[in-house]
C-alpha cells in the first residue's frame, strides 16, 4: 500500500449541516461525557460515548434497493462485492441534464461509474439545493443495460428532484445497482486505473446510510 494514494471522497457529517432539504440536520452529542466518565474508570481514566441523532440520508451515502422497493435488498443485504474495491470509471460532465451520450463508448461493464458534476462545490449552501445537475432516464437505462454495478455522483440527488417518478433510482435500484449520493472530491480522479469504495454499516430494515467513500489510486 506505501506506493498506492487514497482519496476520500465523502463530506463530514457535521452539527446542524443539512443535507438535503426538508429533512433534519444530524444532532450530535454525548451520551457519556468524559467528564461523567471519571467516576466510572480508575483515576487518570476517561472515556467519551457518542450519540447522533439523524435521518439515513445524512452526508455522503449508499442507496440500496429497499430505498426505492419494498421488496428490494436492504443495506445487510448487499454484498460487498457490490460496494467495496470496484474499478472505477470517471465521468466529467457540464450542464444541467446529463444523458446517455455522455456515456457513450465506454466500458462499464462490472465498474462502479462516478460522475462528476463539480456541484460539491456549494456542499453546505443554500445553492446546493437548487438547480443541481441530474442523470436523465436514458443515461440510467444506459448504465444498467451496459453492466455498471455502481453509480455515484457528486450532485445534490442522481434525479431530477421536480421529477417525482424518480426515474434513475427506479431504474438503478430496480437492477439492483446501488447508487452513492452526494460525494466530493471527484475531481482528484483520473478517468481511470482506480478501485473505488462506499461501504455502509450493514443495517436490517434500512435502505439507505452514510458511508466513508474513497478511491485508491
Amino acid at each position: 500500500m506505501r506506493d498506492k494514494k487514497l482519496i476520500d471522497l465523502s463530506h463530514s457529517v457535521e452539527q446542524g449541516v443539512v443535507t438535503y432539504k426538508g429533512l433534519p440536520a444530524p444532532v450530535i452529542c454525548d451520551f457519556l461525557s468524559r467528564e461523567a466518565s471519571r467516576t466510572l474508570y480508575a483515576e487518570g481514566t476517561e472515556f467519551q460515548i457518542g450519540k447522533i441523532e439523524m435521518v439515513a440520508n445524512t452526508g455522503t451515502y449508499v442507496d440500496s434497493p429497499f430505498h426505492r422497493f419494498a421488496t428490494g435488498k436492504d443495506l445487510s443485504e448487499l454484498r460487498l462485492e457490490q460496494l467495496a474495491d470496484l474499478e472505477g470509471v470517471l465521468v466529467h460532465v457540464t450542464g444541467r441534464s446529463v444523458g446517455s451520450e455522455a456515456f457513450a463508448g465506454l466500458d462499464v461493464l462490472g465498474k462502479a461509474v462516478l460522475v462528476h458534476t463539480g456541484w460539491a462545490r456549494h456542499w453546505a449552501t443554500d445553492q446546493y439545493f437548487d438547480g443541481h445537475t441530474f442523470l436523465t432516464e436514458d443515461a440510467a437505462f444506459f448504465l444498467r443495460d451496459a453492466g455498471a454495478v455502481m453509480v455515484g455522483i457528486d450532485s445534490y440527488n442522481i434525479d431530477d428532484t421536480n421529477d417525482g417518478r424518480r426515474p434513475v433510482h427506479t431504474a438503478l435500484l430496480g437492477a439492483d445497482i446501488p447508487i452513492c449520493e452526494h460525494m466530493c472530491n471527484l475531481e482528484a480522479l483520473p478517468a481511470t486505473g482506480f478501485r473505488f469504495s462506499a461501504v455502509p454499516v450493514k443495517v436490517k430494515g434500512m435502505g439507505t446510510f452514510p458511508v466513508r467513500a474513497w478511491a485508491v489510486l
